[in-house]
């Protein structure tokens, strides 16, 4: 066989470009085509040539000259004029090809492409698509649909903003729901234009409610965020009135739209479903007559004394009352409190604290001492005796689906589970306490933050109740912070929160000013995003004093309570209230504005811009800045008139405010702009507290991509400013909050030993946030650092602060929480970012810190049948037990030990200890002559153990081959101790339990079981709707009198070894001291004197 040789060089076919003959060029110019990749320098001397022949447009294969001169352009690095020639090639350029040139190729012409049609779009100018670029964009398109590739197509689609490819890509796929679903993912991600990703979620609406099965939930999920609360409220009416099956699924909708946290569009939703309500037959007069004489003798009857609370927490175990299967329970609970009549009185939180607090609420646990709260829409739904069984199912429906939308129902739910699942280590603070001096009010002040955060949600106050005498030391705004830190402790429970309350409240006995505005901040947290109980009395509150600090509180818990809803009312009362010019107040009050107004662009944001310009206090300017930010929340593009004015005005406080407008407009967006803005600023503005906040901001931006977020500050990590590293730690903190990322605590670690306080106490919180709800192998380094920064009473004061909060954050919500920027149907939840920009300005104001538990969500699974009661379900975790274990207690004997430091010696110490010896030395052996009878040696443990090989030899070996043949082991100390036998590979995780973000990719649900979610693909995590698929057989539900403590069951565990360590003490108990291990005590003896 013949070989074929392999041209070593073009010159001659570049020879032939000079003939006449077009044969002899279309020769020359196939072969150039095949000899390109490896002859294109010789080529490029003669590329005008090549160029002339694609301009002569009488030459009939200007095609083919244009694909030879697109590939050496390619080589030559010019892409653009690559591009050019290549869409001059037509046919020629082949898509199929899986060369990388043809890949660059299209790469580079999509871009094209896309800019060209996002120019078109926003109409910057007036723009005209090549055409030769759509040719090639729809042999894409093409390839992908005849190779199957949808998704790509999708992505595509988006990119080029192409719907009609986009509608064409979900009916040709044939999994149509799965690629509706992909494509409402990424649409999420990729699409930079707001009213573009609007036009797609109305095209995804459509096409959903197209398929035979319709994804509801998602619908619904979409026309939450086009603010269509009408066309919700008639799916759920739809879905309600519909089988069964139709009214679980009209739960699960309901339970997701309370998880994005829209309190507006819930009520809004509420409002307009309220009409289709089934009404029932009012009551006969006499009837409502006897009823209300009935009342009023109840009424006059002294109040049965409630039952005393277990210490340490309000409530155990799941009872299923707040899931309510019942209306009238459901009613009931509602109606569970009333106008205040009194209570123990307090002055202030060291005087009354919250045993006081915890006493009115059981003084008035019959349903006095709260505001009533709005139970319209439930009177409506009683259900009475006369009703048919259809009547009575439908107004059940109704009444499950009131408590769902409104919050009762999953917040009373979460509530339960933090109780009952409390793992809070009590002992953490104990040692905390008391390392912290007395005069140190900034750790003081952290350690009740501490408190406050590790056990938020639980109703857990023990800690607070053994350290009063400790508590009286806070004074002032420190009275202000503890007093607003029971909030946090009782966040969620509404129907005994202001009872809960009550002796602190204004008019309290104390008349402290500081005690009444952290208790009225305190209903704020309590009633975060479902305050409309509250709202009333907030208000009355705010305006009925006069007292700055009073104010302060009233207007930080208005904005919480009304937080989204645009109230006009709470609008001018807070609006009088910033134009009275109070710094203390006004700084609340602009925040409030913000947090009242936000994420609507309100016109409203010039009028306090003005106000700001006009003010000479620093405070109220900063409050009214942020204020501005969160009305600009998630805007986008629609803010960047807002941006321009703020980020170019010359006061530097202002400008600070803009970073924060930036950072919440394109939250999670990764938009390019947006981030080239932020680095500008944050090296080119001349203020340090700016371009801490450009830094920062990036978190925000980059919260959807918290892969880049660490990459992209790395170098201002290492910056000669410390503001910046600071920056940098924090943006780290809340991009990457609860992933565990390695690229993020690998950033972080040298600036845990950074030589500038502040930005060790940045790395220390952004570390804890990084690493809350991770495996203990994880966090156990971080453990230790904080320990030892704690209790090194040279370390600065800030950094001790940074440490102590971080303690609380990674055992945050009763070791039981984690911070949860996007909810379980992946979008961001707007109550937990707005939450953590607010928990960022405690660098100015601490009482703002304890907004970082808005932020927070139970890492909780809670199934729910039909009834909405908890059914003995449950989920096989594939994964080791010990992996996602709740970490070992704290024993007070380790505490002592990790706290204790090596003592200093003088030189003078040593001198005089030597000089001793020498005496003893001479002194034993002046007696050594004298001929006593030396006592026998005493046998110690250490003699017999050094001659036991001697005596024992082989033997001893033998015994200890057949002890460790029959699975016995000899321990350190001699002790014969059972090997553990191997740990199991998976485990269960029964109904409620605990299951951590990092935990779900190893939960799987059984395909047999009986109980299997009504949406099969939602995330095995949250609150879940269960089918039942034996509606005949009965029904298990989980007892409330058995609390579940632990979450993961596994076998059970070997018998403990006598060096084993100390049992876990019970939760509210102090730990106790292991006597097992201790040394006995000897014998008696008779001492005799000399």
């Amino acid at each position: 066989m013949a070989l074929v040789q392999q041209p070593t060089s073009a010159a001659n076919l570049l020879a032939l470009l000079e003939e006449d003959d077009d044969s002899l060029r279309l020769y020359a110019l196939q072969a150039l085509d095949r000899v390109v990749h490896d002859f294109w320098f010789q080529i490029a001397s003669a590329i005008t040539s090549v160029e002339a022949f694609y301009d002569d447009e009488d030459f009939i294969h200007r095609e083919l000259a244009a694909l030879v001169a697109s590939k050496v352009f390619y080589h030559l690095g010019e892409l653009n004029d690559a591009l050019t020639y290549a869409l001059g090639a037509g046919a020629l350029f082949d898509t199929n090809e899986q060369s990388e040139y043809v890949q660059t190729i299209l790469s580079s012409c999509i871009d094209r492409y896309v800019e060209m049609r996002r120019a078109e779009a926003e109409g910057r100018e007036a723009v005209v698509v090549d055409q030769r670029l759509t040719v090639i964009v729809e042999r894409l398109f093409s390839r992908c649909f005849t190779d199957g590739q949808f998704e790509q197509a999708v992505g595509i689609a988006l990119e080029t903003r192409r719907l009609d490819k986009l509608e064409e890509a979900v009916h040709r796929s044939p999994d149509t729901v799965g690629i509706l679903t992909y494509a409402l993912r990424v649409s999420q991600d990729l699409v930079v234009s707001r009213e573009f990703r609007f036009e797609v979620l109305r095209l995804l609406i459509k096409l959903y409610e197209s398929v035979e099965s319709p994804d509801w939930v998602s619908i619904c999920q979409c026309l939450m965020f086009l603010d269509d609360a009408a066309e919700v409220a008639k799916i759920l009416e739809r879905l309600l009135k519909g089988s069964e099956d139709d009214a679980l699924l009209a739960y699960q909708v309901c339970f997701d739209l309370f998880e994005n946290e829209q309190q507006a569009f819930s009520l809004q939703v509420w409002s307009l479903l309220e009409h289709a309500a089934p009404r029932l037959p009012q009551a006969a007069p006499d009837a409502a007559a006897h009823a209300a004489d009935a009342g009023a003798a109840d009424a006059a009857l002294p109040a049965p004394a409630a039952p005393p609370a277990p210490t340490g927490a309000t409530s155990a175990g799941f009872t299923g009352v707040p899931a309510g299967a019942a209306p009238a329970a459901a009613a009931a609970q509602l109606d569970a409190a009333s106008e205040p009549t009194g209570g123990p009185e307090a002055a202030g939180l060291p005087a009354g604290g919250p045993a006081g607090a915890a006493a009115a609420a059981a003084a008035d646990s019959n349903g006095r001492g709260a505001e009533p709260m709005d139970t319209d829409g439930l009177a409506t739904l009683a259900v009475v005796a006369h009703l048919s069984p259809e009547e009575h199912a439908q107004a059940e429906r109704w009444s499950k689906l009131h408590g769902i939308i409104t919050g009762v129902t999953p917040i009373s739910l979460y509530l339960e589970f933090l109780s009952s699942h409390n793992h809070a280590d009590r002992q953490i603070l104990k040692n905390m306490k008391a390392v912290v001096e007395v005069r140190n009010s900034v750790c003081h002040s952290a350690v009740i933050f501490a408190n406050a955060v590790m056990h938020a949600g639980t109703t857990v106050d023990a800690f607070l109740r053994e350290s009063m005498d400790w508590l009286t030391r806070a004074t002032n705004w420190a009275k202000f912070s503890a007093t607003a830190g029971l909030g946090v402790i009782h966040r969620g429970h509404l129907a005994q929160g202001r009872n809960l309350m009550a002796p602190y409240l204004p008019p309290s006995a104390s008349g402290s000013p500081y005690s009444e505005g952290g208790a009225l901040y305190a209903l704020g947290l309590i009633h975060t995003n479902h305050g409309q109980a509250i709202r009333g009395f907030l208000l009355e509150s705010l305006r009925s004093t006069s007292h700055e600090v009073t104010q302060h509180g009233a207007c930080l818990g208005l904005g919480l309570a009304a937080l989204g809803t645009g109230d006009e009312e709470v609008f001018e009362d807070l609006k009088g209230v910033l134009y009275t010019d109070s710094a203390v107040a006004g700084e609340a009050a602009g925040l409030a504005l913000g947090l009242l107004c936000v994420g609507s662009a309100s016109d409203k944001a010039g009028e306090l811009l003005a106000y700001a310009h006009d003010t000479q206090h620093e405070k109220i300017i900063r409050g009214v800045a942020l204020g501005l930010a969160f009305i600009m929340y998630a805007r986008e593009e629609g803010a960047e008139t807002l941006v321009e004015q703020m980020t170019r005005d010359q006061d530097p406080i202002l400008r600070f405010g803009g970073m924060y407008v930036i950072g919440l407009a394109y939250r999670g967006t990764a938009n390019n702009a947006a981030v080239q803005k932020l680095l500008h600023f944050a090296v080119a503005d001349v203020s340090d507290d700016v371009r801490r906040a450009a830094v920062l901001c990036l978190g925000f931006v980059l919260m959807g991509v918290p892969e880049q977020c660490p990459r992209i500050v790395a170098l201002l990590a290492e910056s000669y400013n410390p503001h910046l590293r600071y920056g940098a730690a924090m943006a780290v903190g809340v991009a990457c909050a609860g992933t565990g990322m390695r690229a993020a605590t690998d950033l972080l670690e040298p600036l845990l030993s950074d030589a500038v306080d502040f930005v060790r106490q940045g790395a220390l919180i952004a570390s804890a946030l990084v690493l809350m709800q991770q495996p203990e192998a994880k966090v156990a380094a971080l453990r230790k650092r904080v320990e030892r920064v704690v209790g090194d009473k040279h370390e600065e004061a800030m950094a001790r602060m940074g440490a102590i909060m971080a303690a609380g954050l990674l055992d945050a919500g009763g070791r039981n929480a984690t911070p949860a920027l996007r909810s379980h149907s992946g979008y961001f939840r707007r109550t937990s970012v707005v939450a953590l920009a607010l928990f960022t300005q405690y660098w100015y104001w601490y009482p703002l810190s304890y907004c970082i538990s808005l932020a927070l969500q139970p890492a909780a699974l809670i199934g729910l049948n039909g009834d909405l009661r908890l059914p003995a379900f449950s989920v096989v975790c594939k994964c080791k037990p010990s992996l996602f274990a709740y970490p070992p207690p704290v024993t007070q004997e380790a505490a002592a030990a990790a706290a204790k430091v090596p003592t200093a010696v003088l030189s003078t110490s040593v001198r005089a200890r030597d000089k001793a010896k020498k005496k003893e030395k001479k002194k034993a052996e002046a007696t050594a002559d004298a001929p006593v009878d030396a006592p026998a040696a005493m046998e110690t443990d250490d003699s017999a153990a050094a001659a036991g090989p001697k005596e024992g030899g082989a033997g001893d070996g033998g015994a200890a081959a057949r002890a460790s043949a029959n699975g016995v082991g000899t321990s350190a100390n001699g002790a014969r101790t059972k090997e553990a036998p191997e740990e199991p590979a998976s485990c269960r995780v029964d109904n409620p339990g605990r299951v951590v973000p990092a935990q779900e990719r190893f939960v799987e649900l059984d395909p047999a079981a009986r109980w299997v979610p009504i949406k099969p693909q939602r995330a095995a995590a949250g609150i879940l709707v269960l089918k039942d698929r034996r509606p005949g057989e009965p029904v298990e539900l989980v007892s409330a009198a058995a609390a579940p403590a632990p979450v993961v069951q596994q076998t059970p565990a070997p018998a403990p070894a006598p060096t084993a360590a100390p049992a876990a003490p019970a939760r509210g108990a102090p730990p106790s001291r292991n006597t097992d291990d201790e040394v006995p005590p000897p014998e008696p003896f008779e001492y005799t004197p000399p």
